[in-house]
């Protein structure tokens, strides 16, 4: 599921930031040819020879792993290979560990959160046990498949019809494979014995896998990634927007009341007190009415207004002495201004409903204000014994807030206008790859139309003896000798 969710816009964008330049080099790379397994090399040393000749090898074909390894040719060209691919898998390592910071922050929350629960949960557990269980999601889970298969996850770009090449694809799983090992510090051995002598480099990768496990660890925590605090979601103008029914609210909230206790176990948690203060299950009346968060909110909305033209030494003060005709004026000149603002506001951007009622004068403010005080106070949502200090204090704290919410909006819009762009050259990608396969159909449905056409001639199908012996080939081993490419509507693994 994290990894799902992180497959999203911003997620794919750190993936192909990191891995797109290195997958890029072993692509381009057309004589790399990474084969790490005896038998195959001993197969390919095998079919060259046959191909110089001209005449069939009298080595037996099929060996075991054992038996390929005796060859001094197989030993030198398995040298060969090794080196090449610990020269690429160093290339990935390095673009990997430098690219903490670009992994998306959620995904490394995660990881932070089921290394310290983890060590909470087997306390007698090693670091490096614990980072072993990270770097299954990290790497193996998260930018594993990436590299194996970085078509399928859009890391590179396919011309429309166009697929990755056998080697191109066993060159990346070798890579892969070895990364795994390193990141989970697992050695070759066993039926792998001929590739010990890469133990030793897989054991000093892991030690930099591990830094990196580490870093990515080693985050800020939600409140202060985010700037949220208890007084957040009083000041958000823009709500977060959900889609939920009525009914979908009661069932949660009678869902909540029944399973408080297996939900929250602790007898401190909030989530006691907020059932607490919701009471029992509302019914669909009671939801259609306004909220005390959103009276507190239209009303601190209406203070601002009030005091940024009437000032005073109290909250009750201002309320109860009468604004001057100057600072009347200077008011209705504001709300006019704000008017013509909100007039070329966008009708998409508009509020469905506006919050406070700019009609109103500032005397109308003031006396909507205390309506709207003396209904909280029967709430105990504010307290007139400090005349409403605690209010102001709270508009003070929001006030200090909203520059950071901008620069946060202006952070997202960034963001945004970079996945729509994104977005639309990926539009135009699958648009070339339908047009490809449509293509393509018509071509296949007019040569089956054409061959219908055709007449045969009696005896066509009679095949002549031929005077030569001659040699069976499975397709399978015709490819592996290079004489047969490929084939026309058939992958190559097939």
């Amino acid at each position: 599921m994290v990894v799902s969710f992180h497959r999203g816009a911003r997620g794919q964008n750190a993936l192909r930031q990191i891995l797109a330049p290195v997958v890029k080099e072993i692509m381009d790379d057309k004589t790399l040819n990474i084969k790490t397994d005896p038998v195959d090399i001993y197969k390919g040393w095998v079919n060259q020879m046959e191909s110089q000749t001209g005449e069939a090898s009298k080595l037996p074909y099929d060996v075991t792993p054992e038996q390929a390894m005796t060859h001094e040719e197989v030993r030198t060209r398995l040298e060969a290979s090794i080196k090449h691919m610990k020269s690429i898998t160093d290339k990935f390592l390095s673009a990997i560990i430098v690219s903490v910071d670009k992994i998306p922050y959620g995904m490394r929350f995660i990881s932070k959160v089921l290394k310290d629960t983890l060590q909470e949960k087997f306390p007698d557990s090693t670091e490096d046990e614990l980072l072993k269980i990270v770097g299954n999601l990290l790497y193996y889970r998260y930018m594993n498949p990436a590299i194996v298969a970085p078509d399928a996850f859009d890391i590179i770009e396919v011309s429309a019809g166009g697929q990755l090449t056998t080697e191109q694809r066993r060159n990346l799983g070798s890579v892969a494979k070895m990364l795994q090992h390193a990141a989970s510090n697992k050695m070759f051995l066993g039926d792998n014995a001929h590739l010990n002598p890469i133990n030793e480099y897989l054991s000093s990768s892991h030690q930099k896998f591990r830094r990196f496990f580490l870093s990515a660890c080693d985050v800020p925590s939600l409140e202060d990634k985010f700037n949220v605090d208890q007084y957040s979601d009083l000041v958000t103008v823009t709500k977060p927007v959900i889609y939920i029914s009525i009914g979908e609210i009661i069932n949660t909230h009678t869902l909540l009341l029944d399973h408080q206790d297996a939900i929250a176990p602790e007898h401190n948690d909030p989530i006691h007190e907020l059932l607490t203060d919701l009471g029992d299950v509302p019914t669909v009346e009671s939801l259609i009415e306004m909220d005390a968060k959103t009276l507190l909110l239209n009303t601190k909305r209406l203070i601002v207004d009030v005091i940024r033209f009437q000032p005073g030494e109290t909250l009750t003060e201002i309320l109860d002495s009468t604004a001057s005709p100057e600072q009347e004026a200077e008011y209705q000149r504001a709300m006019q201004r704000r008017a013509i603002r909100d007039a070329k506001t966008p009708e998409k951007m508009k509020q469905v409903k506006p919050v406070v009622d700019d009609s109103l004068t500032l005397q109308g403010k003031k006396d909507k204000i205390k309506s709207n005080l003396q209904r909280l106070a029967e709430l105990g949502k504010v307290h007139p014994e400090n005349r409403y200090q605690d209010l102001i204090n709270d508009i003070a704290k929001d006030i200090r807030n909203q520059r950071r919410y901008r620069q946060r909006r202006k952070a997202e819009l960034v963001k945004l206008q970079q996945t729509n762009s994104g977005l639309n050259s990926k539009t135009t990608f699958y648009n070339m790859q339908i047009d490809s396969y449509n293509q393509y159909i018509k071509t296949c449905m007019d040569n089956l139309a054409s061959k219908g056409k055709l007449s045969r001639k009696p005896g066509d199908n009679k095949a002549k003896k031929s005077k030569q012996v001659a040699q069976k080939y499975t397709a399978a081993r015709l490819k592996e000798k290079g004489v047969l490419i490929s084939i026309d509507d058939l992958q190559p693994n097939q």
